[in-house]
């Protein structure tokens, strides 16, 4: 008696996957090689789509150019990688990816890197895309190869995403990733630093515009679309999106770029002009501190409080930024200067540092009791806030009582 399988068989229905067409593509004329202009790259590892790009030394990002002339030095110090001040500007690589997922995760791969290095006086920018999962090994035997002379990498939040993605996709494919020998520079994490007051948002597009002065054009596709545009390319065939995609990917290694020679500038010569907001200075100031560079942060944070426009409450905060700088470098005369000034301004922990000095430092108690009454004064006033009486009442109330007793 034949069986179900034979029975269906002889119908002509076919068992299992093996013979079925494969999915219907809409549009297999608009292929990536067709949309995109690029070459097929054979690698070790099979081949793999490149579209490259070369820009000269008169490109300019916005009002940018893309090749920093200024020392890293600075930028070295703050990022604790003092290979950054050394390695020759040519073995630096710019790197940003474009993934199948936003949240991460070892379903998430990179199907578009786009990576950029300097070559002679111009810059060279590849793009290495898979038209399918199955030719991720030929991407990154590609990527090895296009940073091999590289010893530096710099990205735009490549440390919490790019950097980590690469790595994981590097180890799930067997092959061994070039990026951990790489000294790292994350640009975010310094943008943050620099324009954390001034600007709402730190987000590569929005520095485009405040910082480098660069607007992108219509092809332009939102971070967030990229993903289901590239499952809709795997699932159609019709690449002709991607070419939003491509332009997406090279703009944010172009402005990674632009960034990078901006930041070196202000950064190397922040004395010479070339800063043009008085917050920027205070920032600067503030990172040239943490550098132990001591003069220059405070000549900084004068030159921002001498701006007009500086904000009130940041003059305020700089002025006691710069108190209590000249007080860790024991420069006591500098910074009763500025104590006083600030107490004009009715500062409270101005009149309060001027207490501690009189008194510990000067033995000077009458002098120590009228900054701290002086400071009492200010908190018992009827426009003082809560916040403050909370934090210093007691304290002065404590602070007189004592200075009193030494006086008897």
């Amino acid at each position: 008696m034949p069986t179900l399988s034979e029975k269906l068989k002889s119908l002509g229905v076919k068992i299992g996957a093996r013979d079925l067409p494969p999915p219907h593509r809409v549009s297999e004329a608009y292929s990536i090689e067709q949309v995109i202009s690029g070459h097929f790259l054979p690698t070790s590892h099979g081949e793999v789509f490149a579209a490259e790009q070369r820009y000269d030394p008169e490109y300019r990002f916005g009002r940018v150019g893309l090749r920093p002339e200024a020392s890293l030095q600075m930028i070295a110090a703050w990022a604790q990688e003092a290979r950054l001040a050394e390695i020759d500007l040519a073995r630096f690589a710019f790197l940003d990816t474009e993934t199948s997922g936003l949240a991460g995760g070892t379903g998430v791969y990179a199907f578009l890197v786009g990576v950029g290095r300097f070559e002679g006086e111009g810059f060279r920018l590849a793009q290495f895309f898979t038209r399918d999962p199955g030719e991720e090994q030929a991407q990154l035997a590609a990527l090895t190869d296009f940073l091999k002379p590289c010893e530096a990498l710099v990205t735009f939040n490549g440390k919490s995403f790019d950097a980590p993605l690469l790595n994981t996709r590097y180890t799930i494919n067997g092959l061994q990733s070039p990026l951990p020998a790489l000294a790292h520079l994350d640009l975010l994490h310094l943008a943050r630093r620099l324009w954390r007051d001034r600007l709402p948002s730190r987000r590569l597009g929005e520095l485009e515009i405040h910082i480098l002065g660069a607007e992108r054009s219509e092809e332009e596709v939102p971070g967030w679309l990229v993903p289901s545009i590239y499952f809709d390319y795997l699932r159609t065939g019709d690449a002709r999106p991607l070419k939003g995609v491509f332009y997406h990917n090279a703009i944010d290694v172009l402005a990674m770029t632009a960034l990078l020679n901006h930041m070196a500038q202000i950064m190397a010569e922040p004395l010479s002009g070339t800063v043009e907001h008085a917050l920027d200075l205070v920032a600067i100031a503030k990172l040239y501190e943490m550098a132990d560079r001591f003069e220059t942060a405070a000549q900084l944070f004068e030159e921002g409080m001498a701006r007009n426009d500086l904000p009130e409450e940041h003059y305020w905060a700089t002025q006691q930024q710069l108190s209590f700088l000249h007080k860790r470098r024991k420069n006591f005369a500098a910074a009763i200067k500025v104590w006083q000034l600030a107490a004009e301004g009715r500062q409270i922990y101005a009149h309060i540092e001027l207490a501690k000095f009189y008194e510990h430092r000067q033995r000077d108690y009458p002098e120590a009791a009228r900054w701290t009454q002086a400071a009492l004064d200010l908190l018992i006033a009827p426009n003082a806030s809560s916040h403050e009486r909370g934090q210093w009442l007691s304290d002065l109330k404590h602070r007189l009582a004592r200075l009193q007793r030494k006086m008897k």
